[in-house]
């Protein structure tokens, strides 16, 4: 798991540049955009955390920008739980660079809208 943790954590961390860092621990990793949201208050990015046998990724810009997951595989869709998280128990390196590339899309959606 310590693997997968790390995979899923790196896929956060390559915006830390734009991102206020509030927890990185082993278990826990939790970011919010720099930039507050319009009433003030931390505006929530990411995260990755272990809960019992399984790590939960969070990301917010799905969550504001839904049709970011017209496009997501069968396989990466079977992982969603609610509108912006994920669930994995394993490395499946494909998942990973999927998932990628839509963290890499919602990250430019949130700079465009000035979030970022």
């Amino acid at each position: 798991m310590p693997a997968l943790f790390s995979s899923l954590r790196d896929i956060l961390r390559v915006y830390s540049g734009s991102l206020q860092i509030v927890h990185d621990e082993e278990h826990h990793f939790y970011a919010n955009c720099q930039r507050s949201d319009a009433k003030g208050k931390a505006q929530f990015f990411g995260a990755v955390k272990l809960s019992g046998r399984k790590l939960v990724f969070h990301f917010m810009p799905i969550y504001d920008f839904p049709e970011l997951l017209v496009d997501i595989s069968p396989e990466l869709r079977k992982r969603m739980q609610g509108k912006s998280c994920f669930n994995f128990e394993a490395v499946d390196p494909s998942l990973l660079v999927e998932l990628q590339r839509l963290v890499e899309q919602g990250a430019a959606r949130y700079k465009a809208a000035g979030k970022l």
